[in-house]
This record gives C-alpha cells, sequence and structure tokens, in this order.
C-alpha cells in the first residue's frame, strides 16, 4: 500500500506527524509513504525511514504570486511528481484549505478529518474519508488518531514514538556536557529575556558545562553573539541547515528552548528539554516525548522584577536552573 502525506508545515506540525507514521508501519509493515512539505523543511520526512519520496512545495511563496505560479515550469514539475506514482489513499493531515487543495490534485481517495474537527472547516469537503478527531488532544495524538483511523488500524496505547535514528546525526566523538539554548523564535513575546539567558549562560559555565547557540537569521545571530559576551565556554555556532541542527541537539547533554519548531525536533532526538513558555500553553502543542519538562511563566510565582518580554518575567533563572540542574551529570563528573 503506498500512502500520500500532505502536512506542509510548520516545522513543528511536520514533526508531530512522524509518530503516526510509526504506528503504521507497526501495524503495517509493507506501507509506503511519500510526503508532500514545503521546501524549507524537507530534509525532515527523509528522517523516517517509512517515508520513500519526498515531494517539496512551495505554497507560501507560490500564494504571493499565485497567478504568475499556475503554468509555470516549477508548478509543471510539482504536478508531475504528484501524479508519478499511484496512490491507495492521500491523508491531509494538516486540514486547510491549502493541504485539501493540494490533496485533491492527486487522483486517489483522500482522508482527513471531519468538519467538527478540522482545522478550518471547508476543507473538510475535499475529503471522500471524513474522521472525527478530539479537538482537545495534543497534536501528535491527534495525527496518530487520524492515521489509525483512516488506515484502520488499532492506534498503540502510551507515547507515540517519531522514528527517528539518532546516530545518523552524531559523530563518533562524544561531546563534553553542553547545553543548548533554543533562543530563536517568530513573536516577540515568546521570546525569554536576553539578561535571563545571559545568567542561565553564565552559571552552566561556571560549572564547566560548555552552552551552543545555534540562529537561523541576522537578529537571532546578533542575539546570540550578546549572549555569549567574551565568555570562552559559549560557542556561537556557524549558520547551519536542520541536518546540522540535528546533528548539534543530538550530541546536547540537554537543551532549553522557548517555543519554537527547533524545541519540537530536540524532543523527537529524545534530548532532555526544558521548554519555555510565555503566552502559549504546551497541553496541544508542546514538545512531545520523553525527558520534556515544560515551565509556564504562569505557573510561577510574581517578582518585582520587570523583564522584556514581561510576561517571562516570573520564569525566572532559578527557576529555569531548577529543573535544568537534574538533567546534568553531577559537578565532580563534569570537573574531571
Amino acid at each position: 500500500m503506498r500512502v500520500l502525506i500532505v502536512k506542509t508545515s510548520s516545522m513543528g506540525d511536520v514533526i508531530h506527524t512522524l509518530p503516526a507514521l510509526t504506528d503504521a508501519k507497526r501495524a503495517c509493515p509493507g506501507i509506503e509513504f511519500d510526503w508532500v512539505v514545503e521546501d524549507s523543511f524537507a530534509e525532515i520526512p527523509g528522517w523516517h525511514p517509512a517515508v520513500n519520496t519526498v515531494i517539496p512545495v512551495s505554497i507560501r511563496r507560490w500564494r504571493k504570486e499565485i497567478f504568475k505560479t499556475i503554468g509555470s515550469v516549477e508548478w509543471k514539475q510539482f504536478r508531475t511528481l504528484l501524479r508519478k506514482h499511484h496512490y491507495d489513499l492521500v491523508i491531509d493531515a494538516q486540514g486547510l484549505l491549502k493541504s485539501a487543495w493540494v490533496a485533491r490534485l492527486v487522483k486517489a481517495p483522500t482522508a482527513g478529518y471531519d468538519k467538527h474537527s478540522v482545522r478550518e472547516k471547508l476543507a473538510a469537503l475535499a475529503y471522500q474519508h471524513q474522521y472525527h478527531v478530539p479537538t482537545e488532544m495534543h497534536a501528535v495524538e491527534r495525527i496518530r488518531h487520524l492515521f489509525a483511523q483512516a488506515l484502520d488500524y488499532q492506534k498503540p496505547e502510551g507515547k507515540g514514538s517519531y522514528g527517528i535514528d539518532r546516530s545518523r546525526f552524531c559523530s563518533v566523538t562524544q561531546e563534553a556536557a553542553n547545553v543548548v539554548f533554543l533562543h530563536g523564535t517568530t513573536r516577540h513575546d515568546k521570546h525569554y529575556p536576553e539578561e535571563y539567558w545571559k545568567q542561565l549562560a553564565e552559571t552552566l559555565t561556571a560549572q564547566n558545562i560548555r552552552v551552543r547557540l545555534p540562529w537561523g537569521n541576522k537578529d537571532e545571530k546578533r542575539r546570540a553573539y550578546r549572549i555569549a559576551g567574551e565568555n570562552p565556554n559559549i560557542q556561537v555556532l556557524p549558520k547551519l541547515n536542520l541536518n546540522g541542527v540535528a546533528g548539534v541537539l543530538a550530541q546536547a547533554t540537554a537543551v532549553v528552548a522557548v517555543d519554537t519548531g527547533l524545541g519540537h525536533l530536540s524532543a523527537a532526538l529524545d534530548i532532555p528539554t526544558v521548554s519555555l513558555y510565555g503566552p502559549t500553553s504546551p497541553l496541544l502543542i508542546g514538545a512531545y516525548g520523553e525527558n520534556q519538562i515544560h515551565l509556564c511563566a504562569k505557573d510561577c510565582e510574581p517578582v518585582d522584577y520587570v523583564a522584556d518580554p514581561d510576561i517571562f518575567s516570573p520564569l525566572t533563572v532559578d527557576v529555569v536552573l531548577e529543573a535544568l540542574q537534574p538533567l546534568l551529570p553531577p559537578a565532580e563528573s563534569v570537573a574531571s
């Protein structure tokens, strides 16, 4: 059986789909998957052994120039790739009009959420097979339920597995104790205060634990260098693609992350991670996996100090350290 998955973005949503593939492969050993995904996230589906072909799409860019796109060489190549293979089923795991549109371009039966479960109700009209999945559960569990119904197997109990072989990203040489700070995100109010990052980095490096700072754009690069200052035990990494970032995360002792797609990548690699939430909640879309700790600013005791952004003021460095310290090696082993 060959199935096409449509889950184009964002990074966290794409990563959240992987455990459903693991379930399906265990229940239906002969199943094969292809996957339509935004080109900026095209590295991710290929990390799962059940995925044969990744079909990049550029909807984010195309919709800015929709009339120019239709009829272009790029568009024709995309249509050709979509129809290169026969599919027994197309599963729209996204539930948006854009993903439903892609699903209907394929000459195969389509499956997705029903109108009570889907994110955009009109998208449900595109599916020949519609399934109800409660909206009150975590995104990973919702997708696992959808796949189980669409492919007719019993969803396994317990936490889902991303199915990624972490060793593919690790070098032979074992890294010394280090903590990766995933400090970049999309909205100002989701950023952990820069002053807090600096204090946290200074405390960790005083314990002989190296701090590593990836970045994805110029603003994040500047922030990384401000956090690092002149501290020789804080490393600002070069610009990395997703495979490169995965390699850094795979050798981390622990990670501290804001609400960002890379935090979900850390969870998918089973790296012990402390995720920091200000205006958002981890209940439905938080980092999912083993050794994942969620800290919410709203659950912390109020403080007199006003940070920037203010919403994170009560989630102080001491609160983060209390959660992070058990994930780190004992001080005497680091010193030796």
